[in-house]
């Protein structure tokens, strides 16, 4: 076959469009590398892992290499790209025993991201982690388990490595830990540790955490964490972890903390490198840009996942929002568009859900002001707090929503949603009302289901519609 279909990458992005070109195009040789041994795998679902709340470590592969096989797909895993060629329309492939050159027809760059440490000096010391590898979830996991509960039934994907990870079940478990950064990571790994009865230390240099959910949810952020015995050091910049060896405490402008475990976990960076000199073309954020379908400035080359920007649908710009369904839809979307039946890969709005504790914050669109400015609206923001049933029926919590809007057209730019009692899924409303450009005048007349076990007769959406098209009309 003289133009093989192939992919680097074997997580969200490069398997779902392998899978989706194979299905397609079954006659059409489709070749995936992966440089680790993991594929497939939930990224998103290591904290509850980490936490115990997942048991199975391999119930969080959604694809086992033999199904990957049986799929008709060429995977290849310990198989690094570390090169392309567009003129020849080759990729280097770094097998561990020498390389060679793969020709392709149609190439999906699907390399994802990387956790970033940098600046912090002090991060790759021992029992610093960062949360962007089933290794690092398998270590942690083992690390929090008293010996004497020590069980490897936790570590049953083929590919744990034993050796590396079965030594952390033999130790004492860490009492204090830090965590630097309180984005998604932060949070979510602060309820981990709780539940472990850690004593937690949360860093983060804003003064709220999750920044992009906003200052309603990040007021009630802070109260949760506090209230679950979480100590917050906000407006805090860490300036070192420090320790002989592995780490022993926090060095930071509010002072130093001792610890004897350390998360990190300030941000990542798109793996991008293979590319550089390519005739690819990268956005602001370092991401590739591609077109709506997903081919970059090289032809036949495509880009997916974490390492790719995407449209957004309200600023129409560029944008780099990785996250977990934008990687698979993108995939899937080119491996149908390279199997001959072209389909965009459809535009972001940024939807995002996060949860602390009992706490659940939604986020979608553009609610900052400054950002929607600098995109030519004239946005207005109101937030309001209604409860999430009916009032007399048992359950009923209040949950604070945040919209915003362009005042001169009223077209809705985004919106957050906080509370306990099924607030996150609210947001999906919204992101249905972004991606129709629905005004605030018409998501006020939108027909939300009402029965008290599950919503007031004025859903909080509707409420925060109501108040916020009173002040587009003032």
């Amino acid at each position: 076959m003289s133009d093989p279909f192939v992919v680097v990458g074997g997580d969200a992005a490069g398997l779902s469009a392998a899978s989706k070109c194979k299905r397609e195009d079954p006659d059409r040789e489709v070749i995936v590398y992966e440089k680790s041994d993991w594929i497939s795998y939930a990224h998103c679902g290591m904290p509850y892992y980490i936490k115990g709340e997942v048991d199975s470590i391999a119930s969080m592969l959604s694809l086992t290499p033999t199904e990957v096989a049986e799929r008709g797909i060429d995977l290849h895993r310990h198989h690094e790209v570390t090169a392309v060629n567009p003129e020849r329309q080759t990729v280097t492939v770094d097998s561990g025993d020498g390389t060679t050159e793969q020709p392709y027809g149609d190439l999906l760059i699907a390399t994802g991201a990387r956790a970033v440490t940098a600046p912090i000096e002090g991060a790759d010391l021992d029992d610093v982690f960062t949360i962007h590898h089933m290794h690092s979830a398998a270590a942690l996991r083992a690390l929090l388990t008293p010996p004497e509960e020590a069980d490897e039934s936790v570590l049953d994907a083929d590919y744990v490595d034993l050796e590396e990870i079965t030594p952390y079940f033999d130790r004492e478990p860490p009492e204090t830990v830090a965590i630097v950064g309180g984005g998604y990571v932060g949070v979510e790994m602060a309820e981990a540790f709780r539940e472990w009865d850690l004593e937690t230390h949360l860093y983060q240099r804003p003064e709220r955490p999750a920044p992009p959910f906003g200052e309603a949810v990040g007021d009630e952020l802070v109260d949760s964490l506090d209230d679950a015995g979480v100590t917050l050091h906000l407006n805090t910049e860490v300036e070192a972890i420090d320790g002989e060896g592995s780490v022993e405490r926090i060095v930071a402008d509010d002072g130093t903390t001792e610890v004897d475990l350390a998360v990190v976990g300030i941000g990542i960076r798109p793996n991008t490198e293979i590319v550089e000199d390519t005739g690819v073309e990268f956005g602001d954020s370092g991401a590739i840009t591609i077109d709506e379908y997903g081919q970059t400035a090289v032809d036949g080359v495509y880009a997916a996942g974490d390492c790719a920007e995407k449209t957004h649908a309200v600023t129409s710009d560029s944008e780099w929002v990785p996250l977990g369904l934008t990687a698979n839809r993108a995939g899937r979307a080119i491996g149908q568009t390279v199997a001959d039946d072209p389909a965009p890969v459809g535009e972001i709005a940024g939807t995002a859900v996060l949860k602390a504790f009992e706490l659940e914050c939604g986020r979608v669109g553009v609610i900052d002001h400054d950002r929607a400015e600098a995109a030519g609206f004239d946005p207005v923001s109101e937030t309001i707090t209604a409860g999430s049933r009916s009032g007399y029926y048992p359950g009923n919590a209040e949950t604070t929503v945040t919209l915003t809007a362009d005042r001169e057209s009223g077209r809705l730019l985004g919106g957050t949603i906080v509370g306990e009692d099924r607030a996150a899924i609210r947001i999906d409303t919204l992101a249905t009302a972004l991606h129709k450009e629905t005004t605030v005048d018409e998501l006020e007349r939108f027909d939300l289901a009402y029965a008290p076990p599950f919503s007031p007769v004025w859903d909080p959406i509707l409420v925060a519609a109501k108040v916020l098209n009173g002040s587009l009309a003032d």
